[in-house]
């Protein structure tokens, strides 16, 4: 969830607090989970599930799914050429597929941390974002895994860290998950699926994918537990955006074919500050209607509807944001122009367009300094880049006046 605008500058030191507070959490309340018997929080942990099914082998197994992927990305155009954070994102390796078994397993928290019914966390598939060590995982921000509810039979978690309230983490970290599900456990049934629902996307999205109910909503401060848990890996816990999920997901979520769609898109990000907008939006809409492009919200769109607009679009244009996640569906030759602020540059969306093999894709960003290497923690800060540099940009890829 963002922070209110006018808390937005204390983000980082927010985070680090966050760590810190798990840290000293968690020294007390693994040593006192004894005392709450079965709802104390996990009292130790092991880096991968390989080694939660060794140290556990009457309870755990690991079912294998598809081989590791090397990543070799291609340099990528922009401006400022060469920037740091895409040089030195070019070069990945993805872990093997699995789906994980657990035999009384639990699932807590809407960042879904995985245990065992000896009380371990399975950190490999209970990832969080920026933690150093499993000992700052959230789920020792408590003295307890908070309310426990059994689920009786055989359950499917997709939950995991930003699919409750996100929808490129939703798309890439909760649905493209069922692939990792189906490939290591083909023909399994499942009684239920742990999977955030409440908003109309994320219904539409498991509509749309053939993710069949009962789902069960995970939330803060409640534990799930099932006779057998069913845990997928999660092949883009660091962003990668690896190629068998980008095909999976352009298979599972076709377009309907129709044809009455924009062929070139903007995509807003509305006008309220600190929500990473493009400031100069309004002074830039003249030459965009001008040259045929179309301003999209993708939130005002149903999941088919930007599917569709996405796939039938010749170039899309916009700063970075969820919304851009469905280039996942550009067709061959599309052009994608990502929009930064100097202070936030991400890998994410460029990822996607890598793997897809058939995008081309550039990135713009606002002038100013970040230092090599310095973490990026202006997420919520606006982009503004003058319009004329946009145009100059677009004007290039298209290879027109304008």
């Amino acid at each position: 969830m963002a922070l209110p605008t006018r808390l937005q500058p204390y983000w980082p030191l927010f985070k680090r607090l966050h760590r810190l507070l798990t840290l000293l959490a968690g020294l007390v309340f693994r040593r006192t989970s004894f005392l709450f018997g079965d709802r104390g929080v996990p009292t130790r942990a092991t880096e991968t599930s390989v080694e939660t099914a060794r140290r556990e082998p009457g309870t755990v197994t690991v079912h294998h799914g598809g081989p590791a992927e090397t990543i070799h990305r291609s340099a990528v155009t922009g401006t400022p050429a060469d920037h740091w954070v895409f040089t030195g994102g070019r070069d990945a390796t993805v872990p093997a597929r699995y789906t994980l078994e657990i035999a009384g397993g639990r699932i807590t928290g809407d960042f879904g941390a995985t245990t065992t019914p000896k009380k371990r966390l399975d950190y490999q598939t209970s990832g969080y974002f920026g933690l150093s060590s499993w000992r700052e995982h959230p789920v020792f921000l408590r003295p307890t895994l908070g309310t426990v509810e059994h689920v009786p039979g055989t359950v499917l978690s997709l939950t995991t860290r930003g699919a409750a309230a996100n929808y490129y983490h939703f798309m890439y970290d909760a649905i493209a998950r069922y692939g990792v599900f189906e490939e290591s456990l083909a023909g399994t049934q499942i009684d239920a699926v742990i999977v955030p629902h409440a908003t109309r996307y994320q219904k539409q999205l498991l509509e749309l994918a053939g993710i069949e109910g009962p789902w069960l909503q995970p939330r803060a401060n409640h534990t799930f537990t099932a006779d057998r848990l069913l845990v997928p890996s999660t092949p883009n816990q660091a962003l990668d955006a690896p190629r068998s999920a980008v095909s999976w997901l352009r298979k599972r979520l076709p377009a309907t074919g129709n044809g009455d769609t924009p062929r070139r898109l903007f995509v807003t990000r509305g006008n309220k500050p600190g929500t990473r907008r493009y400031v100069e939006e309004a002074a830039l809409r003249p030459w965009l209607e001008k040259n045929e492009f179309v301003v999209v919200d993708p939130g005002t769109l149903s999941v088919q509807q930007q599917i569709d607009h996405f796939a039938g679009a010749e170039i899309v244009v916009g700063p970075h944001g969820a919304g851009l996640t469905n280039i996942t569906f550009c067709p061959p030759g599309a052009k994608v122009l990502e929009l930064f602020a100097a202070s936030y540059v991400h890998l994410g969306l460029r990822n996607i367009a890598e793997a897809t093999d058939c995008i081309d894709y550039q990135y713009l960003t606002a002038e100013g300094d970040h230092p090599a290497g310095k973490p990026m923690l202006g997420i919520y800060d606006d982009v503004s880049i003058p319009p004329e540099r946009v145009i100059e940009t677009i004007r290039s890829m298209i290879g027109r006046p304008g």
